[in-house]
């Protein structure tokens, strides 16, 4: 398998060494349990002769031969967290040179993959467009509004849609890779995962804090307040139009143009964050811990969580 790791000034270090250490690993275990695994041929590639690290290291990179088509073709994240930075990063002139050349490897029939900001970068290029894609879960708000062709699934770590996959934030390099290893063998995929010491991690929303989404909306964020203070009491789109004072369709409005979701959906996601708090730093039992998030019963809250995280209450509480 031919692989083009598309390395960008700022690369995300930990990003873009989790992705090559892994298939460096791969290859390794191919060697020494003498399999038949295909070998991964790994390429790091830049759209510059000169590529630093946010961490100001200095990435030996090739310029990619216009005529070689890789298999698969890698972007990791770039170093920037915040909105700002970010917005202006992805106004650079390599950036923009990159997703020429990402369009250009898709059309010669290259498949894409992207982690964390990296998908980002991916997304400039148009190639997620109608595909289902998640992205870091922080600036999800950012990425719902900047490509709203994309269907955005935030909450999950690895997406697939036709010739693209991504994944979410900063260590999901790990998970791209794996996921990119087990498409030529699950066995060494599940052998490189155990060397690696990666567990298998199949949402985001685990690691999700509410309030660190970044978007600048001020109504979102007195409703943000509203729900916390009555959670206990359940949702009511009324209730809630009313203490804000403005209109079902307007909050609904800009809650779905800051996050891409309904009120609901929202009030859900503060529930399950609750939730998880209280179960990893108190001795509540379920049925009170579903009680103070506004649901009647604990089996709610139990397939609530397994639904959202695909954990149950046991690995939540990090009993064995």
């Amino acid at each position: 398998m031919k692989i083009h790791v598309l390395a960008l000034d700022g690369a995300f270090d930990t990003g873009l060494a989790a992705i090559l250490d892994t298939f460096a690993t791969a290859n390794e275990l191919t060697e020494m349990q003498g399999r038949c695994s295909p070998r991964f041929d790994v390429s790091v590639v830049g759209m510059r002769r000169k590529v630093r690290t946010s961490q100001g290291l200095n990435v030996p990179v090739l310029v990619p031969n216009p005529d070689a088509r890789p298999d698969w073709v890698v972007v990791p994240a770039i170093g920037f967290k915040t909105p700002d930075p970010l917005c202006s990063a992805l106004d650079r002139p390599d950036v923009v040179d990159a997703a020429c050349a990402l369009r250009r490897w898709s059309g010669a029939g290259a498949r894409m993959a992207a982690a964390c900001i990296g998908t980002f970068v991916l997304a400039e290029s148009g190639l997620l467009d109608h595909h289902v894609a998640t992205t870091t879960w922080w600036l999800a708000p950012l990425f719902h509004q900047r490509y709203p062709n994309v269907r955005l699934e935030a909450s999950r770590m690895v997406v697939a849609s036709g010739p693209v996959v991504t994944a979410g934030a900063a260590l999901s390099h790990f998970d791209l890779a794996l996921w990119l290893v087990r498409q030529a063998s699950p066995d060494l995929a599940a052998l490189t995962a155990r060397y690696l010491i990666v567990d298998s991690r199949p949402a985001q929303s685990a690691y999700v804090i509410t309030d660190h989404l970044a978007h600048d909306d001020p109504l979102v964020t007195k409703f943000e307040r509203w729900s916390r203070a009555r959670m206990r009491d359940g949702f009511s789109l009324d209730e809630a139009s009313r203490a804000l004072a403005t209109s079902k369709r307007t909050l609904a409005r800009h809650i779905g143009d800051a996050l891409g979701k309904t009120p609901l959906a929202y009030f859900q996601d503060l529930r399950v964050e609750q939730a998880m708090h209280m179960l990893k730093t108190s001795s509540a039992s379920v049925d009170e811990i579903a009680a103070a998030v506004g649901y009647a019963e604990g089996v709610t809250l139990r397939a609530l969580l397994r639904r959202r995280l695909g954990r149950g209450i046991r690995e939540i509480r990090g009993i064995a």
